[in-house]
């Protein structure tokens, strides 16, 4: 091949390259914006993160703004941009509870909002700094607080639909999760969150089906809102086994290179997964979390060699319980004792992840902080005796005070 037909072939792949950058850049000129301004609906469930693409903008705007209005028309905005088209926000630092303003990020675009709550519930458009709006959403935020569980293997059964004249409610369930164990017996479950169906529903969202949207849409009605409020959230639970990955040759190397390097007869313990070492003081509670994992990731807890099933440990199926897995997928220790040390087992996704070796001390100095919810609850429990008190006290004294001066004093009581 000679010169020439390098040259032809190098500048035939540069201007193919140069194609292929032109058309991701000129993404949104495919995607035409609406006429009229459409909200497409989402639900999600509470603590979970979420993202809301632009999908339509002018050529020529470089950064959009996001903003937020808990109903349409509310004079009240939120804004949601640094005014540069990018704020990036870490995950791991965002914690319950955060205002929006500090829960949310934007890239490329996109708005993300990280562990979401109800109060986020409401229209989100993506803009310009102008206060131009070129897409819409209505996002609800469903609350896991009175989220109902089915198990399957004990023969129960999700809600049925509830037919309330032209409104019609139910639930929609998201795709199963993986197995969360393998090589055991595991669990996997799917959401459901309540949807309706009603001829009633605002014209300008944008609905899957025909009439259909979440209970907490905008479109819907007050009215009809509060005859599906008594329709929670639900999880469904079944057992499964899966195979684990083929990890016995890495793990023959490792066991021969360890017999080589100990010359005693006893091989070394050699932990699986990260440990990470915590030390509780008794009859205090805990609450341990797994490392990268998400609400919508199938997570399971062990103990030593127990397995902490849901049907047994989900929160919600028995009001005593000391021990228990949220919604979060976070393990709860209520009140320590000293039989809850050992080694908690996290599995994400089917493959363990992580392990908290807890150690429960019954003795021992503490450190007293006003940062500590426990020492701000002792101390509120301490004030609120010493009112009492103080109440009890005074109004004793002025009845003694009473008593005196009308004994005294007769005249005073005509």
């Amino acid at each position: 091949m000679n010169l020439p037909h390098i040259i032809v072939l190098l500048w035939a792949g540069g201007s193919l390259r140069a194609f292929e950058i032109v058309e991701k850049e000129n993404i949104f000129q495919r995607t035409p914006c609406p006429a009229f301004l459409m909200f497409d609906n989402a639900a999600y469930l509470a603590d979970m993160s979420f993202e809301l693409p632009c999908h339509c903008k002018p050529e020529e705007v470089s950064a959009v703004v996001w903003y937020y209005q808990e109903r349409l028309g509310s004079s009240h905005t939120k804004v949601l941009t640094d005014f540069d088209g990018q704020m990036l926000t870490a995950a791991s630092q965002v914690r319950v509870g955060s205002d929006l303003l500090v829960r949310f990020s934007i890239r490329m675009f996109s708005l993300v909002v990280f562990r979401a709550q109800p109060g986020d519930s409401g229209l989100y458009f993506c803009g310009t700094r102008k206060g131009d709006y070129f897409y819409a959403y209505d996002v609800d935020i469903q609350s896991s607080e009175g989220m109902v569980a089915t198990f399957k293997d004990l023969g129960q059964e999700p809600f049925a639909d509830d037919y309330r004249g032209s409104l019609h409610v139910f639930t929609t369930f998201w795709e199963w999760t993986p197995c969360d164990r393998c090589g055991v017996r595991g669990e996997q479950w799917r959401i459901g969150l309540c949807y309706l169906q009603s001829p009633d529903l605002s014209p300008r969202y944008r609905k899957t089906m025909p009439d259909v949207v979440s209970c907490g849409s905008r479109a819907v009605p007050r009215k009809l809102q509060a005859q599906a409020r008594d329709h929670t959230p639900e999880l469904l639970v079944q057992s499964c086994l899966v195979p684990c990955k083929n990890t016995t040759k890495i793990r023959g190397r490792l066991m021969a290179v360890l017999n080589y390097v100990s010359k005693v007869g006893r091989r070394p313990w050699l932990p699986q997964v990260p440990i990470q070492y915590h030390q509780q003081r008794l009859s205090h509670g805990l609450i341990i979390s797994c490392p990268g994992a998400r609400p919508e990731h199938a997570v399971a807890w062990d103990k030593d060699r127990q397995h902490l099933y849901r049907t047994q440990y989900l929160q919600g199926t028995n009001r005593s319980m000391r021990v228990f897995i949220d919604h979060g997928n976070h393990l709860h220790i209520r009140f320590t004792q000293l039989d809850d040390r050992g080694i908690y087992y996290c599995w994400r996704q089917g493959e363990r992840v992580a392990g908290f070796r807890l150690g429960v001390a019954s003795q021992g100095r503490y450190k007293v902080s006003l940062s500590d919810p426990e020492v701000r609850s002792a101390l509120e429990l301490t004030l609120i005796g010493y009112l009492l008190l103080t109440a009890v006290f005074v109004t004793i004294h002025l009845c003694r005070c009473c008593c005196y001066v009308f004994r005294c004093y007769p005249s005073f009581s005509r």
